[in-house]
């Protein structure tokens, strides 16, 4: 298993493919939401993408975006295959190394899908705001204070 962390100008086609293919494969098909995934801030400056390779295929992703004044997490994915082995962790630490590294001082905040708050909240995440509903999954607003 190999962690990589780019910006969208250092992927190779072949990893914008398979990363699109992931994301559409967990949160479009599999959770049921025909919903665009592709929403422009792939791209932006700011923004890195954490990639979890097993050989040569992508099996797990995240997003950290740029948003000034706290690093947002999002579009955690991994695939089926991927998932009860703990890999998700390392993925999460990565992200979270790069905001710390990327712009030290600064909080993290996401949106969990709410059963997972639990897992986030071993991350030192708390809630921080009532849950809300997006594309018909509930959701839960969550920061990790940079004085944690």
């Amino acid at each position: 298993m190999e962690i990589r962390v780019a910006p969208f100008a250092g992927l190779t086609a072949a990893e914008v493919h398979d990363l699109a293919r992931l994301r559409q494969d967990v949160f479009v098909v599999e959770q049921a939401c025909p919903y665009p995934d592709l929403d422009g801030r792939d791209t932006e400056p700011g923004t890195a993408h954490v990639l979890l390779t097993d050989g040569a295929a992508l099996v797990g992703c995240a997003r950290v975006l740029d948003d000034s004044t706290a690093w947002r997490v999002g579009r955690v994915a991994l695939a089926p295959a991927a998932r009860g082995r703990g890999l998700a962790d390392g993925l999460m630490e990565a992200a979270l190394d790069h905001c710390r590294h990327a712009g030290p001082g600064r909080d993290v905040v996401l949106d969990a899908q709410t059963p997972l708050t639990g897992w986030y909240g071993g991350f030192g995440f708390a809630t921080d705001g009532e849950e809300f509903l997006e594309d018909g999954i509930p959701h839960t607003p969550m920061r990790l204070s940079s004085t944690r």
